[in-house]
């Protein structure tokens, strides 16, 4: 009878490990996980545009300032030089060599203004990018936030539902010998969780075969009781 009982106690402890068995698998398996991932993938995407974009706006910033000072140095030779042939006192040679030298310089002062509102345009575009990209980094964001949060609740809830799991499990163990836990720890890895079942009107509750009278007469020699189909523990 004391046998029974222990086996009676083992079913009790599988019924407190598939509960714990399937918490977990709940935790692991949350469909907001999924979600999350999603979210998780589309900031980072997110987050290299926006890093790109402000990447790109730096180097058009540069190419301005870069741009504009040279044209600022040419205004002022161009300045100079207009002075100097306004001034006279030159000689019709060299008078013609600076008004030639000053529309050469006056026409790259035109192509680099051009260059410099190209840049303007660009620049200017760019900041609406990095706008854009700043709200959609900031909304990816908020939704990857608000599903951790989530997430976080259900494990929270869920780990305590396994710690009161474990707990009971704790108070089950020391009723069980070592012996029988070992064969019931080694069939559960084998058998799905479920390593040792019921035995109901010559029904085996593991694998839900029946069994002849003669082999129930049989299973009830053996120390513990094994179901002959698929060798599950059996409680009589």
């Amino acid at each position: 009878m004391q046998e029974f009982q222990s086996l009676a106690d083992l079913l009790d402890l599988q019924d407190v490990d598939l509960q714990i068995d399937r918490l977990q698998t709940r935790r692991s398996s949350l469909p907001e996980l999924n979600d999350y991932k999603a979210a998780h993938e589309r900031l980072v995407a997110a987050e290299a545009e926006l890093a790109t974009l402000q990447a790109a706006l730096a180097e058009a910033n540069r190419d301005l300032d870069k741009n504009e000072g040279e044209l600022e140095i040419l205004e002022i030779k161009i300045g100079n030089q207009e002075r100097r042939l306004f001034a006279g006192g030159m000689g019709a040679k060299e008078t013609d060599n600076m008004r030639l030298d000053i529309e050469s310089m006056n026409r790259r002062k035109s192509d680099m203004e051009d260059n410099v509102l190209a840049i303007l345009d660009r620049r200017e575009e760019l900041e609406s990018s990095v706008g854009k990209a700043t709200r959609v980094v900031a909304d990816e964001k908020a939704a990857k936030d608000a599903l951790e949060e989530t997430v976080t609740k259900e494990w929270k809830t869920i780990d305590a539902e396994v710690i009161r799991k474990e707990g009971r499990k704790e108070a089950i163990l020391p009723l069980i010998p070592p012996d029988l836990l070992e064969i019931y720890e080694r069939l559960r890895k084998t058998k799905e969780g479920v390593a040792i079942g019921r035995l109901a009107a010559g029904v085996c509750g593991g694998c839900h075969l029946t069994l002849s009278a003669a082999e129930q007469l049989e299973i009830l020699k053996e120390d513990p009781p094994r179901c002959l189909h698929c060798r599950r523990l059996l409680v009589p």
